[in-house]
Parts: C-alpha cells; sequence; structure tokens
C-alpha cells in the first residue's frame, strides 16, 4: 500500500500538544539560522523601524488560528477620514474548535490621514481596532481558498479538502458560535464535478457568474451559476440591502425532507490536459470561455470553451517546478503571471507563449528567497503586481521598471529588476493577498505563524506611502513645497 500523498504547500496548524516539540524544534532551528543570517526577529524590528517612512497607513491584526485565504468584499459606507468594507478570511483550526469563515468589517483609513506615530505603535500580540467580526459561519472542514463574485457582493465561493466547490451567500447564513460539537452551517449550494480532492484552485469570472476550479484529479470544472441565482441576484438596489430577507440562492425540492440539503450544480464543462494537481487557474479578464491553469506538472495551460475541452494552448516546462498562482492582468489580456517553487514569478505574452511547446516568458523576476504562493496584478496601475512567499516577504514590481538604469550610489546593494517595494511585516510565509478594489493601493495580507510565533496568523493590511510610487518629478515638487514650509515655519520667533 503506498503511504498517504503529503498535501503540497501543506500549511496546516499542529495540533496542540506537539506545541512543546514544535518550540524546540523551532528554538534549535533559530539558534541554526542566528549563525547564517540576521534572525527573523533583527529583520522584524529593523522593518518595524521604517514603518512611519515607508507606510501612508498600516493595521495589524493577530489572528488565533492561522488563514490560508484573505479577501476584500464590498465597500459598505464612505466618511470623511475612512471608509467601511466587508472583509473575508478563515481560521484554520486544529481540531479544538470547528474551522471557520469569518466575515469581518473593516475601517480603511483614507490616504494621508493616519499619523506617523499612530500607525508604528501596534501591538503584534493584539487585535487591530480596525477589524471587527461581523458573522462566523461554521465551515465543513478547513478553508483552503475564498473568492467572491463580482456580479454580486453577496457571494462567495470556497474550497476546502474534498471536490466540491461550496457557495455562500454571506448575507443569508445564519452567525455561528464556533464551539466544538456545533453543525456545520449549510451552503448556499454545492457545486461537484471533480473525481478528487480540490483544495486551492479556484476562480470567479468578472463578465458571468461563473466558477472555475481546479484539482487533483488533474482537471479543470467549470460551471454556472446563472440559473441558480434570483432575478433579484443581479439587481444592485436588491443586492445592496444586507440582511434584506432569505438567499438570493434558489431553493429546489418539493418540500421533502430533501430540501433541507443544499442544492447542487453539475458542470458545463470538464478540461483535462495537466499531468498533475491543478494548483491554480483564472479567467481572462474580458471573456467568460477563456480561461487558464497552472499545475504540478510545471505547465501552463490556456483552455477556450469555444473550441472544446482539450488546451487551446499547452506551455510544457512554464518554471522549472511546480507553479503554484497564476493571474490575468485585467488592463492588459495580453500578459499572465506565473509564480512558482522555483522561487521566481514569470510573466508571459499570450501571443508568444512558447518555443517548441517550452515556456517563453517575457521576463523572470527573481527577488524571492522561497516558493511563490500567490501572485496578483493591481488594479490601480497595468504594470504593477504584488508576489508572496513563503520566505515572508511580499514584494511588489513594475515591470516596467526593467531594464532602466537607476544611477545609485555604488555601495547600495542592487534589488531584483523591476523590485520597487518589499513589505516585511511578516514573520512566516505570506499564504494570501489581495489588493483593494475600492481603496487605491491598499492590501491586505495574511501569514502562517506557527513556526516562528507559535501563535496563530497575522492579518496585516497597508498601504506604501505615495511618494514611492508617484513619478519622481512630483514628488520632488511637493518635498520641495514640504521644505519651504518646514522652513518658514523654523524661522517663525
Amino acid at each position: 500500500m503506498e503511504p498517504p500523498v503529503v498535501k503540497k504547500r501543506g500549511r496546516k496548524p499542529k495540533p496542540k500538544d506537539d506545541k512543546d516539540q514544535q518550540q524546540q524544534s523551532a528554538g534549535k532551528m533559530k539558534e541554526a539560522k542566528k549563525i547564517q543570517q540576521p534572525s527573523v526577529d533583527e529583520k522584524y524590528t529593523q522593518w518595524k523601524s521604517l514603518v512611519p517612512v515607508l507606510y501612508d497607513w498600516l493595521a495589524n491584526h493577530n489572528l488565533v488560528w492561522p488563514s490560508l485565504s484573505c479577501r476584500w468584499g464590498p465597500q459598505l459606507e464612505q466618511a470623511t477620514y475612512k471608509n467601511r468594507q466587508r472583509l473575508y478570511l478563515s481560521e484554520q483550526t486544529d481540531g479544538s474548535v470547528p474551522n471557520t469563515l469569518v466575515i469581518a468589517n473593516c475601517e480603511v483609513v483614507k490616504p494621508r490621514v493616519a499619523a506617523a506615530e499612530h500607525i508604528s505603535q501596534f501591538n503584534e500580540e493584539a487585535r487591530s481596532p480596525f477589524v471587527k467580526k461581523y458573522k462566523t459561519i461554521i465551515h465543513p472542514g478547513e478553508v483552503n481558498r475564498i473568492r467572491e463574485l463580482p456580479q454580486n457582493s453577496r457571494i462567495v465561493a470556497t474550497h476546502t479538502d474534498s471536490p466540491d466547490v461550496l457557495i455562500w451567500d454571506v448575507e443569508a447564513q445564519p452567525n455561528r458560535h464556533a464551539v466544538l460539537g456545533a453543525t456545520n452551517s449549510r451552503p448556499d449550494l454545492i457545486l461537484t464535478g471533480h473525481q478528487d480532492n480540490a483544495e486551492f484552485a479556484l476562480a470567479m469570472c468578472p463578465t458571468e457568474p461563473f466558477v472555475l476550479s481546479g484539482g487533483k484529479d488533474k482537471s479543470v470544472v467549470l460551471w454556472s451559476i446563472q440559473d441558480h441565482m434570483t432575478a433579484s441576484a443581479t439587481d444592485p438596489a436588491a443586492a445592496k440591502s444586507p440582511g434584506s430577507g432569505g438567499s438570493i440562492i434558489k431553493k429546489t425540492g418539493n418540500g421533502n425532507d430533501k430540501a433541507a440539503d443544499s442544492p447542487s450544480v453539475g458542470p458545463r464543462g470538464i478540461y483535462q490536459g495537466h499531468e498533475d494537481t491543478v494548483e491554480d487557474v483564472t479567467f481572462c479578464p474580458s471573456s467568460a470561455q477563456e480561461f487558464c491553469s497552472v499545475g504540478d506538472d510545471s505547465c501552463l495551460i490556456l483552455w477556450d470553451a469555444r473550441v472544446g475541452s482539450s488546451p487551446a494552448v499547452k506551455v510544457e516546462k512554464a518554471h522549472n517546478a511546480d507553479l503554484h498562482c497564476v493571474d490575468w492582468n485585467p488592463h492588459d489580456d495580453n500578459l499572465i503571471l506565473t509564480g512558482s517553487a522555483d522561487n521566481s514569478v514569470r510573466m508571459f505574452d499570450r501571443r508568444n507563449l512558447t518555443s517548441n511547446g517550452v515556456g517563453t516568458p517575457v521576463y523572470k523576476f527573481e527577488g524571492h528567497k522561497a516558493a511563490v504562493l500567490c501572485v496578483q496584478w493591481s488594479p490601480d496601475k497595468s504594470s504593477v503586481f504584488g508576489s508572496s512567499a513563503e520566505d515572508g516577504l511580499l514584494n511588489i514590481w513594475d515591470y516596467d521598471k526593467v531594464g532602466k538604469k537607476v544611477e545609485r550610489p555604488t555601495r547600495a546593494p542592487s534589488s531584483p529588476a523591476g523590485l520597487f517595494f518589499q513589505h516585511a511585516g511578516h514573520r512566516d510565509k505570506v499564504v494570501d493577498f489581495h489588493w483593494n478594489a475600492y481603496d487605491p493601493w491598499t492590501i491586505v495580507s495574511v501569514s502562517d505563524d506557527c513556526d516562528t510565533t507559535g501563535g496563530g496568523g497575522t492579518l496585516q493590511i497597508w498601504r506604501m506611502s505615495d511618494l514611492i510610487y508617484r513619478p519622481e518629478d512630483e514628488v520632488l515638487a511637493e518635498l520641495e513645497k514640504f521644505k519651504s514650509h518646514v522652513i518658514a515655519c523654523a524661522s517663525k520667533p
């Protein structure tokens, strides 16, 4: 009998009784690391001292349990100094209490409102006053991925360690108390079609209510949830009123006991072409019929539902290792990003993906020291994207800066081409992050800190200083104005 296959990118928290052993081995690891390089704590202390200079705003929220996914939801209200917005995250427990999907309300401070000393005075061990739990859903199994439906802000999809995709109407779901023995919340809809667990690869279509998933069965599965949503679901007025009555997902059944079960939907298409687990999927931003997927077979595959269920283009060896993540540029349909266990991010142009089937990326971005777990294009500038990795860093890149020589003092270590900001506030692997579509340049990121802090996870919401990404001449003009203002103030008696 073969040994069970361990989940790659295994991010399971350790059971509580292993804590002592864990701490001992963590202690040994720390000792070993100290000899080689500055410790995580030293790097973190250095980063923390720079927070007032580098950031316009930063909120640090300590999580009791690790979270594998964090996503922005709809904006709820705008005020003078801050906006209120939904935030989705998960709690991945050790089994002593149930796993949950958490819907939180988040206060996002507007640009240039927070004082420098205010943003630097956070407590690592505490929860942030800016993040408040609004509702808890008891999830059947841990939440590996969360994705929100662009056509309706009430609907989110989740992946767990099962073949199904679960669909939730977060406004209609009752708020549950996560105590041991509590029964699971019931999904509003279940999407079936995978033959084996589908754990990470999940995407929602920007143009239609379509859902895409990939799994261990090496297949990519597409569903439409159009027919299962009531007419009010796509009516913005109806969608805006949170808590307005029941679910917008139609209940099927004829009143028998079966009606208590969640309705399920079979696939529109099943796409086969990968030779190993599919790790991530994404839609083309302008077409519900085109999408792509990446997997542990080192391949990037483009699909077109109009021409059948075989790959439209298959890029062998897109990287030299497993691919973990993929994202398609919302501003330019030709550009696709991939992130891999080979520590690099690669950018492909779909007009020229391969040479003899082997991937020919436009550019390789090499700045991480461990496997890249998540990549995402910025909604605010077409050439900017972020990448997060197991090295604890979230890098922000601009491919427009690649190849442009910048005059630097010779002793400064040169940073990788295109890298212009490094968020180093997490002390362990950054498993997920999400750009905010409503508040420009604002990011939520989450790390699994079990190994270094002996705790759960850390959620951070942050926005770099606009002096970092604005055009140089603008920034210099502003600093000049500031300088003359300071001089004028200083010369007053």
